[in-house]
């Protein structure tokens, strides 16, 4: 749980660098609480679209508002977290621009977010995983 909520106390923190653990967790989290609002507040719409039925949910209500506030809340530390990804495999944060091509861009964004980072310190920082004896101590 600690991996989840990292982000949101690093909540506009964009140097540094993250390790893939912090950024799934937060993926995780912010989907499982997606989830949770669309069971609570949620509604399941069937339609009939052309020769296919489409599926689709959206949240009702207050639900809309708690889905709305929850998304602004979490946008800044998604960012930050998503930066830092990037820093720790020795990458610029601008990489995340690649966002706005759709498909193909959204496949490279998830291939970089799934990479292993670079082992020892980098020009963003010390290894998250394998820190140096000074950062322990200091």
């Amino acid at each position: 749980m600690n991996w989840m909520i990292l982000p949101y106390r690093r909540y506009a923190e964009f140097s540094g660098r993250s390790r893939r653990r912090e950024y799934w967790s937060f993926a995780l989290f912010y989907f499982l609480v997606m989830v949770a609002l669309n069971i609570v507040f949620g509604t399941n719409e069937v339609e009939r679209g052309s020769g296919a039925f489409v599926y689709g949910t959206r949240l009702v209500g207050a639900g809309s508002w708690v889905g709305s506030l929850f998304w602004l809340v979490s946008l800044v530390p998604g960012l930050a977290v998503s930066v830092r990804r990037l820093h720790d495999q020795d990458r610029t944060g601008w990489l995340l621009l690649l966002w706005i091509i759709p498909f193909l861009g959204w496949f490279a964004i998830l291939v970089l977010m799934c990479l292993e980072g670079t082992r020892g310190p980098n020009r963003f920082g010390s290894d998250p995983k394998n820190p140096t004896p000074a950062d322990v101590f200091s």
